[in-house]
């Protein structure tokens, strides 16, 4: 069974602030605005390179996109940050309005997202961004899993011509993905070979998912894991090939499980290849204040979880 290698602990954010300042010398297009939260968006390289390609907007996020999507007009390649609840839940409106309806080349760029925000609380905790996004028209989705990939996608974003959502996240996390990795939108990567279930992962839910298949393995049972980082537009041939092996799948995302990676996976198993299919996700529930590692067990949304879930699909079949 082929294994993937910790390179260190590193959070993902920390991914984005180093594709950020790879893209401020590479692309002159490329401009920053920030809602005050330059340390935790790791933007400080950046503006130390570039400071006449940031703008500091402060607790304003409303007024933050409607700023981005004008840069847009000029040519220009705005990346906001700031928390995904505030990335996404506070500006819906402008986001819709002003960026997606008018095609405009604004990325999205959202950390904090997800229970793993941990001690800040529910009210910051957003697991229904994914859904939201997903939605708008024109809208790319991107969840990246580590380090090394976010700074690969951020990289590859600004390339890509249209409005982008990147969610991204707080905790340290395992760095397992390829350093010189190239970002393909929309081309799920496909990280074990196996038989008897299929698992889907996004974000922090993929490197748990690689450590569900080796306590799987050691039961005897196969696992096809597959990194589904862009959620939309969605890799649905990696997916209908895998579960055409395996006949059944597993969904794994630090999300709700309504309107996230499970349900695009299961429209597209509906539509294609109607198979059995059980949910990691949270159940329709706001999140709480406490560890990212005590949330994640409370929740649901581990290694443990993914096992249970994959012994209780193949029994479907």
């Amino acid at each position: 069974m082929k294994t993937y290698e910790n390179q260190g602990n590193n959070d993902t954010r920390s991914g984005f602030g180093a594709g950020l300042t790879e893209l401020g010398r590479t692309n002159p297009n490329v401009v920053a605005l920030c809602a005050d939260l330059i340390g935790s968006l790791k933007m400080d390289q950046f503006i130390e390179e570039n400071p006449e390609r940031f703008f500091q907007i402060g607790i304003a996020e409303a007024n933050m996109m409607g700023i981005a999507a004008g840069l847009t007009i000029g040519g220009k390649i705005p990346f906001t940050g700031t928390f995904a609840n505030f990335s996404t839940g506070r500006v819906y409106d402008q986001i819709r309005q002003s960026i997606a309806y008018s095609d405009k080349n604004v990325k999205i760029c959202a950390s904090h997202a997800g229970l793993t925000l941990g001690e800040d609380g529910a009210t910051h905790q957003i697991l229904e961004d994914i859904g939201l996004m997903k939605m708008l028209p024109g809208m790319t989705v991107i969840n990246t899993c580590d380090y090394n990939q976010t700074k690969a996608a951020t990289i590859a974003i600004a390339e890509h011509e249209g409005p982008v959502y990147l969610r991204f996240g707080r905790p340290k996390v395992a760095n397992f993905t390829p350093v010189d990795h190239k970002f393909e939108i929309g081309k799920a990567l496909h990280l074990l070979d196996g038989t008897d279930v299929t698992i889907v992962a996004t974000g922090h839910l993929v490197w748990e998912a690689l450590e569900a298949a080796k306590a799987l393995n050691e039961k005897g049972i196969s696992a096809e894991v597959i990194n589904i980082h862009t959620i939309k537009p969605l890799d649905a041939k990696a997916i209908i090939d895998s579960v055409s092996k395996t006949n059944c799948i597993v969904t794994a995302e630090e999300h709700n499980y309504m309107g996230g990676l499970g349900e695009s996976v299961a429209r597209v198993l509906s539509q294609h290849k109607p198979t059995p299919q059980e949910f990691v996700a949270t159940n329709d529930t706001f999140g709480e204040s406490g560890t990212p590692a005590q949330l994640m067990e409370k929740y649901g949304l581990n290694a443990d979880a993914i096992i249970k879930a994959c012994e209780k699909v193949i029994k479907r079949k």
